[in-house]
């Protein structure tokens, strides 16, 4: 096959996706908010959900971040969130389960975070709601995931909510508009590499 041949044949291909992808746009014409969940067993969960809000930031979104689990250390994103008005951030867990190894003081910190973040799924002029490792309290049952799934419907017609954590329950996963996993292929901790700033801190 020659190189213009093969041009050729790329070029039709391209069209033919640009029209299925053109068609695709035109019928998405909903205006609401969306839940989008990031679960898995993979790296990049919260980053994914803090990626969200810088987007939200950058059309001048108001935003509301509860973290669940994470609490015992100081990351990067809050230092940086931190700096922006248009952000509320709560900082509501106090280490990761193995940690605490105290399920009822677990039970208790997750209604606290929970009550918050009720707060924003309920204030309209929060735009974006971003619950980090909530999935974990839902997991370990800290949180009704009934609760939870009656929040978000009846949450404000255009806030979005993006939820992280391993381990999404499946009634969840069925509620949410989007859903992502991260899938490990390799991580650098179990090649006795510590957790580093600006990668996982």
């Amino acid at each position: 096959m020659s190189s213009d041949e093969r041009d050729q044949r790329h070029n039709q291909r391209m069209q033919r996706q640009k029209q299925v992808v053109d068609e695709s746009i035109a019928e998405a014409t909903e205006e609401r908010g969306v839940v989008v969940v990031h679960t898995g067993n993979g790296k990049g969960k919260s980053t994914a959900g803090f990626g969200m809000l810088a987007r939200a930031l950058g059309h001048g979104m108001q935003a509301g971040v509860v973290q669940f689990i994470k609490g015992s250390f100081s990351t990067g994103e809050e230092a940086f969130f931190r700096r922006f008005p248009e952000v509320s951030y709560h900082v509501m867990g106090e280490g990761y389960t193995w940690d605490t190894q105290n399920r009822a003081q677990d039970i208790a910190t997750a209604g606290k975070a929970w009550a918050q973040a009720r707060q924003f799924l309920e204030d309209p002029a929060v735009d974006l709601v971003v619950l980090d490792e909530l999935n974990i309290a839902l997991k370990f049952q800290y949180i009704a995931i009934e609760e939870v799934l009656e929040a978000l419907a009846q949450r404000p017609k255009m806030q979005h909510v993006v939820i992280t954590g391993r381990g999404a329950r499946q009634e969840l996963i069925d509620a949410a508009d989007t859903v992502s996993e991260h899938r490990e292929i390799k991580h650098a901790f179990h090649a006795g590499v510590t957790a580093q700033k600006g990668v996982e801190l």
